[in-house]
Parts: C-alpha cells; sequence; structure tokens
C-alpha cells in the first residue's frame, strides 16, 4: 500500500490506528495483539504507552527549534524527559497534503536504530487549546541535539575534514540502508535533515515526504508522486520527471548531500525552474571543486559521488554497497 495515507481516507479527531493502516499502526502490533511501546535506552523512564497516546499534562513546550510549510519544531519535555514536539500545520491550500505529511512522519514509527530520530509518540488529536486548532497531528520524537549537517556545513568557521565527512557519511548511509531494508524511502534527504548528537552521531529525521513502498526491491517502480516531494536540489532526475520512486532516490540525494560536505558550496544557483531543468535535460551537476582532485582520498570520494548520482536509478549502488563503500575508504584513513 502506498503511504502515507489512500486519498480517500480522512482523519479522525482521535484515531486508534489498526493493522491495516500499517506502518502507521502502532509500532510492535502483531496479529491483532496491542503491545506496549519498547522505547530507547534514553526514554526508558517514560511510562509503557501506545505510541499513539500522548498524555498533553506530561507535554512541556520550551524553545522552537524550527518552523516552516510543514509546521513547527519545539525542544520541550515529555515526563521530565527532553524531547523535540513536532506540531505539522493545517494547509489551507491542501488539506490532504497537511495531513499526508503527519502520517508520513510515522512511517519510521515502529523503528528503532541508532541514526534514525526516534518517534516517541504521536496523535492526531489535539487539546483544547486554541493555538492547536491550526495543527493536523503532533509527533514526538526524541530530542538528538540542536545541531544540523546543514549549520555544521556552512556555520562553523573549522571545515569538515575528510575523516568527518567520511564519519558522517557512514552514519547516514547506515540508517538509509535501515530504512531501505524496511521498503521506506526518505525522500528529502538533506543536511538540513540530519542531525548531529552530542556524541557526534548523525540522525536522519524529518520523513514528512517519505513513502512506505509496496517492495523492497530497489528499483520497483511502485510510488507515483502525486506532487514533487522533498527539495528540488536534492530531487533524483526521475522524479524531476515525474516518474515513480525507489529507494534509488535517495542514494542521489546523498551524493549532493556529500558534495557538500566536501565542498562547503550549495549544489546550484539561479532559478529554481532553470535548475530543474537542467538536471533533467542536460544531466547537469554540481562542479567538483579543487579539493576534490587535491589527494587521492578526494579522488576516491569523487568517484562514489559520480557513481551514486548517475542519471538511471539502476546505474546507482544501493545503501548497503554503498555503505560497504565509504566504510572501506574510512578505514584507508
Amino acid at each position: 500500500m502506498p503511504s502515507p495515507i489512500p486519498v480517500h481516507r480522512i482523519l479522525p479527531k482521535g484515531f486508534s490506528p489498526t493493522i491495516s493502516l500499517r506502518p502507521c499502526s502502532s509500532p510492535n502490533q502483531l496479529q491483532g495483539k496491542a503491545q506496549h511501546f519498547s522505547f530507547t535506552k534514553q526514554y526508558k523512564a517514560l511510562p509503557r504507552r501506545f505510541w499513539y497516546t500522548v498524555i498533553w499534562d506530561e507535554l512541556k513546550l520550551l524553545d522552537l527549534l524550527g518552523s516552516g510549510g510543514f509546521g513547527w519544531v519545539y525542544k520541550g519535555t515529555y515526563y521530565g524527559k527532553t524531547v523535540a514536539i513536532k506540531k505539522v500545520r493545517k494547509c489551507t491550500k491542501n488539506k490532504l497534503a497537511a495531513r499526508q505529511s503527519f502520517w508520513a512522519e510515522l512511517n519510521v514509527a515502529h523503528l528503532v536504530h541508532e541514526n534514525i530520530v526516534k518517534v516517541l509518540a504521536a496523535t492526531a488529536s489535539v487539546p483544547a487549546d486554541p493555538e492547536a486548532e491550526d495543527s493536523v497531528g503532533t509527533v514526538i520524537m526524541e530530542y538528538a541535539g540542536g545541531t544540523s549537517l546543514d549549520h555544521r556545513i556552512y556555520n562553523c568557521a573549522d571545515p569538515l575534514d575528510v575523516g568527518d565527512c567520511l564519519k558522517f557519511s557512514s552514519d547516514i548511509v547506515s540508517g538509509l540502508s535501515f530504512l531501505h531494508s524496511h521498503s521506506i524511502v526518505h525522500l528529502d534527504l538533506k543536511p538540513a535533515n540530519v542531525l548531529i548528537t552530542e556524541e557526534g552521531r548523525c540522525k536522519i529525521g524529518d520523513f514528512g515526504c517519505s513513502h512506505k513502498l509496496a517492495s523492497d526491491n530497489d528499483l520497483t517502480p511502485n510510488v507515483q508522486l502525486r506532487h514533487l516531494a522533498g527539495t528540488y536540489t536534492h530531487r533524483a532526475p526521475e522524479l524531476l520527471r515525474g516518474c515513480s520512486a525507489t529507494l534509488k532516490a535517495d542514494i542521489y540525494s546523498f551524493a549532493i548531500t556529500l558534495w557538500q560536505m566536501m565542498s562547503r558550496d550549495q549544489p546550484y544557483s539561479g532559478d529554481r525552474q532553470c535548475v530543474m531543468y537542467a538536471v533533467v535535460a542536460y544531466n547537469r551537476r554540481p562542479s567538483f571543486s579543487a579539493i576534490f582532485n587535491e589527494s587521492s582520498m578526494g579522488r576516491k570520494i569523487r568517484s562514489v559521488i559520480h557513481h551514486c548520482w548517475e542519471v538511471e536509478p539502476n546505474g546507482r549502488p544501493n545503501a548497503k554497497q554503498l555503505l560497504e563503500s565509504i566504510n572501506s575508504l574510512a578505514a584507508q584513513l
């Protein structure tokens, strides 16, 4: 079943997910029997309630971390534990898109991995609060730190060295490999959606564009996007052409992300439509700067990037193959 939700589905104010709505059903729900949510080690002290139950009295909003068309993300506490709270905004122009974004966030609700931001609780109901009227749902996630990879690349005085680039790449692709093993394609992988913890580990977040594919085949084109998901600078050429999504779309997005880590530059400049046309019609890609030619390792990373942003999805490696290549390069340092 294509995710996040069928076009005809209307979210109720307070819903109780069922097996038929997977992967948005209760994470550990098996054979119709609801089981309690198993939190990661950091959050084991939280009460073992169903993930779709939010106890509003225990939720405290603190600092606003970010906002945009999707809604708002706050730092806060839940039962005394530090968390991130995402409130998905209603969209007056496209109400279905807002609901889809909320449900897409829950594609990873049943998954636990060290390189994926963990969903702790979520609900489509809202508290009796006038300010909540603009929200279609709330997602409570682990707090993975206040630094994004985008901030680390562009707003820190010290550039990432090759070792940092490979370490972060290993984290990101490890997360992708795990997602892809569950037939989930992220579709908006970019530095802004990768968080860096205090321990220096990268975690992939923001699954508002993600899809659960009907098959785990890397190249099975079984999701036809009704709108262009993700960020155009990182969007795979086949998606720009209106083709169906496959897992290989994330590999292309990773290539642009790795290029950014190495070059500390923006991938494209100019009008959005012109860039998209150039990528599709002329197979344009960001230019490789001198840093990619200054060492044998730089040239090897350039080769990895070039392989990952091939125009045809079947020309790109899958996440498992890519992870092996990156770890092999890291071992050579």
